[in-house]
């Protein structure tokens, strides 16, 4: 296995603890707490490798205020409601629904930026679409206010990332990093005051989360190693890891275990949304939260770049976040 597959590989695998992690803390913590520390702790690792010639006193100057602000916005949405469908309902399920944000970003870049899309594109996006309808069967089951708010997470994660298509080539990461994680911090802060649902950490809380931060940190750094050492069409099938590692790390530390169907819908996703990603087409789009509660824009410039050394006309699209998220192609 190349090493660039393997850091890649480990860098969801981190990921996908953090959320696990998550889960776990939602029985003593609120969604604001959880989504205020693990965005605050998320930027350590993000102020020890500050690009040269940005600093962070300056990480409020925009080349494009209203898009980024915007950005801004669909990511604290998006990072509370998948915080909340996390803590709810299953990782598995959480993760399906939130795999129908290519969905969105196709059909919001084909409204919105009048991008051509080609009908086998469509396709898989629609059969991708099928597969979470296996997995979240409405009308054939109860559901809950987890499975709506992963669709919301769904579609403002779509939302941010065809924004960030727009302004990361422009913008420095540390305003990308630093604006988003500014209104997570305030509005979660806010909301913590407002509800009255800050509580005192425990150590063992305070641990988890400082856990969680240096995981998705590490995580960020293998991600960035990744799209360094190998063509970013190496890399997008393995996001799809992420869900076997939900359904792993459900059954051990959750005792949670789908039903059969639900496994169907699981593989009808990975196997559409992989041949999605390497269909050769011009615009290859890597989807993933990539670090814990959206804070993964820190990864996006460095991957923009390895993107662009080693194969121009495939850009690499980091969203959210989450956590978490480049440049223009078709669809």
């Amino acid at each position: 296995m190349p090493p660039g597959v393997l850091f890649a590989f480990s860098a969801y695998a981190l990921y996908s603890c953090c959320d696990a992690i998550i889960k776990g803390l939602g029985g003593g913590l609120s969604v604001y707490e959880i989504a205020f520390f693990t965005t605050l702790f998320s930027l350590i690792p993000a102020f020890f490798t500050t690009p040269k010639g940005e600093n962070w006193l300056s990480f409020w100057k925009l080349k494009n205020p209203l898009l980024v602000h915007l950005r801004g916005v669909s990511g604290v949405i998006g990072n509370l409601c998948i915080i909340y469908a996390f803590v709810t309902i299953d990782l598995a399920e959480a993760y399906a629904i939130a795999f129908l944000a290519p969905v969105f970003i196709v059909i919001i870049s084909a409204l919105v930026l009048k991008e051509q899309v080609s009908v086998q594109r469509w396709v898989l996006l629609a059969i991708s679409f099928a597969g979470v309808m296996l997995v979240v069967r409405p009308g054939f089951r109860e559901l809950h206010t987890g499975h709506f708010l992963a669709m919301v997470a769904a579609i403002a994660g779509g939302i941010t990332t065809t924004v960030l298509r727009r302004v990361a080539s422009q913008e420095m990461r540390i305003s990308l990093i630093g604006v988003a994680s500014a209104y997570i911090l305030i509005v979660n802060g806010f909301m913590m005051t407002v509800t009255g649902s800050f509580s005192m950490l425990s150590w063992y809380e305070l641990t988890m989360l400082l856990t969680i931060g240096g995981l998705g940190g590490t995580g960020n750094l293998l991600f960035i190693a990744a799209t360094r050492a190998v063509p970013a069409s190496q890399i997008a099938p393995l996001q799809y890891s992420q869900i076997l590692w939900a359904l792993l790390f459900g059954a051990v530390f959750y005792q949670s275990f789908p039903e059969a169907i639900v496994y169907v819908g699981v593989g009808v996703i990975v196997v559409a949304g992989i041949l999605n990603v390497v269909s050769g087409e011009a615009s290859l789009r890597i989807f993933s939260r990539n670090a814990p509660a959206g804070a993964g824009p820190s990864t996006l410039r460095e991957a923009e770049r390895a993107a662009a050394m080693q194969a121009p006309d495939t850009p690499l699209e980091d969203p959210i976040a989450g956590a978490s998220e480049a440049t223009s192609g078709k669809s």
